[in-house]
């Protein structure tokens, strides 16, 4: 699948910033709501966020390496890998807001923990990093450049993949939080 490179970093910045917007809006509620479960097997709206915060440690350090090291500069096509691109929609919301349950890895699986509003100001501070970084992207070959991913450094993603699949993992778990 093939993308323009403008087009695709513009509507990563665009999710990011709707995402800012929506979770700069936790910084209000109290502790209490935050925490509130539906269920015992379900995460709460801060659980949801310290999944992201978890993920966010791996990533983002990673994501700015491969930036940095990066040794081509900005292509106006992005060429999608096919497994990377698997990982990118299978994270992605539906248009209709459905998702696709599923287990997370226990060392990103935050249940349990003692967690605070701290965790919303956490992951504000890491999506602005993010948002920096994406900034950054727009000046370096999104197919060629290549990411670890959190599940195996062996396996390598292009960076326009790995893009793609953390600011939709993002976008699915504020979903998550959202019907809470």
């Amino acid at each position: 699948m093939k993308f323009k490179t403008d087009e695709i970093l513009t509507d990563l910045i665009r999710r990011s910033k709707n995402v800012q917007d929506t979770i700069s809006e936790y910084r209000s509620l109290n502790e209490e709501v935050l925490n509130l479960k539906p269920n015992a097997e379900s995460w709460s709206k801060l659980e949801c966020l310290e999944h992201l915060n978890l993920y966010g440690d791996f990533y983002l350090p990673e994501i700015e390496r491969s930036i940095l090291m990066a040794k081509r500069p900005s292509w106006h096509v992005f060429k999608s890998g096919v497994i990377g691109n698997y990982f990118a929609k299978l994270m992605q919301p539906k248009e209709n807001g459905t998702i696709k349950k599923m287990k997370s890895p226990d060392d990103k699986n935050p249940a349990k923990s003692d967690l605070s509003v701290a965790t919303v100001d956490r992951f504000l501070k890491q999506l602005d990093h993010l948002l920096r970084l994406l900034e950054m992207a727009k000046k370096v070959d999104l197919t060629h450049t290549k990411t670890a991913i959190s599940i195996s450094k062996m396996i390598k993603l292009r960076l326009g993949d790995t893009l793609r699949f953390y600011v939709y993992h993002i976008e699915r778990h504020v979903v998550q939080a959202e019907r809470i």
